[in-house]
């Protein structure tokens, strides 16, 4: 593992990148999957299990969103590895899980329309560990209950670091 030596002498992973994408949310759903689907098991949206927040397949990370449709905006973190964890009390979900990747390019699928055009690099295929936050749920599903789409307003954290075996 590369990254920073702490106070303590223990190494501290350190992000590689970070990206800010959107996710087009459809029947309170989207995906973050392999770019090209075609060699994947259960592609999305087969097996989605409504009502659980993070959901892990071979390479594919689905999400339960609180409103039905909108747009949310998604932050990516690639880290070198394990992150520290995030302060819980300021998110209103929280998961981890494994994520398999066969290419290293993951891109954002929604129910609705498919793989759409964000795409995020890995930095390379193999085994991931993923944590994912979430924050504006209920702000979410009271517009889609009332006025229809929002934009931005719910948030999400998914970050990435090599699995250790």
């Amino acid at each position: 593992m590369t990254g920073r030596v702490g106070d303590e002498g223990a190494v501290m992973a350190e992000p590689v990148q970070q990206l800010h994408l959107d996710a087009d949310v459809g029947y309170h759903a989207f995906a973050l999957q392999e770019s090209d689907d075609g060699e994947l098991p259960v592609p999305f949206p087969e097996e989605y299990e409504r009502g659980v927040f993070l959901n892990g397949f071979p390479g594919r990370l689905d999400f339960y969103s609180g409103g039905h449709t909108h747009t949310a905006a998604v932050t990516v973190e690639v880290w070198d590895g394990q992150p520290p964890a995030q302060d819980g009390s300021a998110w209103d979900e929280q998961a981890e899980t494994d994520f398999e990747s066969i290419s290293g390019e993951v891109a954002v699928w929604s129910m609705s329309l498919g793989r759409t055009e964000e795409v995020f690099a890995l930095g390379s295929p193999g085994s991931w560990r993923v944590r994912a936050y979430c924050a504006g749920r209920a702000e979410a599903a009271a517009l889609s209950e009332g006025e229809g789409v929002g934009e931005g307003v719910e948030r999400y954290l998914v970050q990435f670091w090599p699995a250790r075996p």
